[in-house]
């Protein structure tokens, strides 16, 4: 359903699309607007048509005194995803979380949690992508001995699943753990759950694929 809605709203905008939001005028965005920026923006980065917005000196003054993201994104910590860049932003626009495999701990919850409640993002993205090495890692198994087997654990549950889907299993597990995390956030209480409940947060689901640089959105 997202993205029929987000294929709507492409066709209503110009190809470019709308401009980018000024800092300090985030918080008062809906989510459905911070949405169509992501998507005009993940638009012009597959395109090669990029703006490269607020990334100059006189924006870096700016948000010195504050910051009014458009969204918080989570991401895996993969050099090949970075947000502000394949959603062509620039300083202050995301408040992004990047963690291998795209996993929530305490810590990751926290700080999208300070998102929401202090900075009033009306959308988090979790974000996951294609050839993603923790999935990898996890799907593969074998005996790990340092802390990445924390990962790989978090991760299990997606691979669980993953193997119970036709198809290939690395690349069905990326979805799966986008599906379950944002279900995840949805539910974490007593912020995030809350937030969502009172319609003041949205979290959506969305996977960047790394041959084309364009994002499928998977959840709404």
């Amino acid at each position: 359903m997202l993205r029929s809605v987000l294929l709507a709203t492409a066709i209503v905008v110009s190809f470019f699309g709308p401009a980018p939001v000024a800092a300090g005028a985030a918080a008062e965005i809906s989510a459905d607007e911070s949405l169509k920026m992501l998507v005009a923006g993940n638009q012009r980065y597959a395109s090669g048509h990029l703006r490269h917005p607020h990334q100059t000196t006189g924006q870096r003054r700016k948000v010195v005194a504050g910051q009014h993201p458009l969204a918080a994104v989570l991401s895996c910590a993969d050099s090949r995803v970075p947000p502000e860049i394949i959603f062509d932003e620039g300083l202050g626009d995301l408040f992004v979380t990047r963690v291998a495999g795209n996993t929530a701990d305490n810590a990751v919850l926290g700080s999208l949690e300070y998102s929401a409640e202090h900075l009033h993002v009306p959308v988090i993205v979790v974000l996951g992508h294609t050839g993603c090495g923790a999935v990898a890692a996890a799907v593969e198994g074998g005996e790990i001995h340092d802390h990445v087997q924390g990962l790989v654990d978090a991760l299990k549950p997606a691979v669980d699943k993953a193997r119970s889907m036709s198809g290939d299993v690395k690349a069905n597990a990326v979805y799966a753990n986008v599906d379950m995390i944002v279900d995840r956030l949805r539910t974490s209480e007593p912020t995030l759950g809350k937030l969502v409940r009172e319609h003041k947060l949205r979290i959506v689901g969305a996977v960047y694929h790394l041959d084309t640089g364009k994002i499928d959105w998977v959840r709404h």
